[in-house]
């Protein structure tokens, strides 16, 4: 997401138009849900994704258009056969896309695209993108941020739009219209331990929109280098990790050490707090003896059962590679199943 706003502003300062493809709504059986984005640039290429296939294909055709046009528009998509609207898929379900032209002439446009692009980096608060819509005109873009409330637009009072700041991208029908999609969730991944399940792991939660955070106790592991996909690498004490890290309730917590001492104190530690995820690699028998200690020092069953482990959805994984899908597989579960 921050790659492609980045490219977004790049091209407005540079005197390009470009056109950002947005689902803003799908049902039923679809390749992407509502909140994939695929920009189009004047030179034929594009970032990021709709799905794919024949939508995408479709979807850049229209945003060459609207390029050619300078103006926004509104696309529905059948994906069954011998319908209106059919575009060959079999799929079985309906998609709206928005198709924003965006002018580089806009300063607003501009300072609403680096306002963005702040928070994006920045992940320190919640935040949402608004939009407001008459038929395919868009008539007022904002962004909502714990820190700040709305900006950049007055479409929508508080009272109103609370109830639209979900985990998913949310489309209120009407007349205007209101799109509000999340940009920024402040919880991030805490790898405890950069071995090879470590390191295998690291890339692909980013590469699904976690950000993430390396924790290490030896100083040959807790190396940047070996993480670039990583916001922070921590070289700290297992057994003193508040020194570093302060759990929020939207962090995730990864626990894969090569000790089971250094498991149990990390535990001890993150289930005093509450946080969405907690996992620990392991056998069965691991987890069971760390549970009986864990009892013993005063948490309780309630505590103990947040944990998930064996780590990881039940996919027959053997290699770091494929327990590093596992775990990103079940972490995307939870993540699909919180309401902000």
């Amino acid at each position: 997401m921050t790659r492609l706003f980045e490219t977004l502003l790049r091209e407005l300062e540079a005197g390009r138009g470009a056109v950002l493809c947005s689902i803003l709504a799908s049902s039923g059986s679809t390749p992407r849900g509502a909140g994939a984005k695929m920009l189009v640039l004047e030179d034929g290429s594009s970032l990021g994704t709709v799905g794919g296939g024949a939508v995408e294909l479709h979807a850049a055709r229209l945003a060459q258009q609207a390029l050619a046009d300078r103006a926004s528009t509104v696309q529905g998509f059948i994906l069954r056969p011998n319908d209106v609207a059919d575009i060959g898929m079999i799929c079985g379900g309906n998609v709206t896309v928005y198709l924003q032209y965006f002018d580089p002439a806009d300063a607003a446009a501009r300072a609403l695209i680096g306002d963005i692009l702040h928070l994006l980096q920045s992940g320190r608060t919640n935040a949402w993108l608004v939009l407001e819509l008459s038929g395919s005109t868009l008539v007022s873009m904002g962004v909502y941020d714990e820190a700040n409330g709305l900006t950049h637009t007055d479409c929508l009072t508080k009272e109103q739009l609370l109830p639209l700041l979900r985990s998913r991208a949310v489309l209120q029908k009407g007349e205007p219209a209101y799109y509000v999609e999340p940009l920024v969730r402040t919880g991030r991944v805490y790898v405890f331990g950069g071995g090879h399940v470590g390191k295998a792991l690291v890339p692909v939660l980013a590469g699904v929109g976690f950000r993430v955070t390396v924790f290490e106790n030896r100083p040959s592991f807790a190396v940047p280098e070996a993480f670039p996909a990583a916001e922070r690498v921590i070289l700290g004490d297992y057994r003193n990790i508040g020194a570093h890290v302060q759990h929020c309730p939207e962090d995730y917590v990864v626990i894969m050490t090569p000790g089971h001492q250094a498991d149990y104190e990390l535990l001890e530690q993150t289930l005093r707090v509450p946080t969405a995820y907690v996992g620990c690699i392991g056998s069965r028998h691991k987890v069971a003896a760390t549970r009986a200690r864990l009892l013993e020092a005063g948490l309780t069953d309630a505590d103990a059962d947040r944990i998930h482990s064996p780590i990881g959805l039940d996919i027959g994984a053997e290699t770091p590679e494929e327990i590093a899908v596992s775990i990103a597989a079940e972490m995307i579960r939870v993540r699909s199943r919180l309401s902000l």
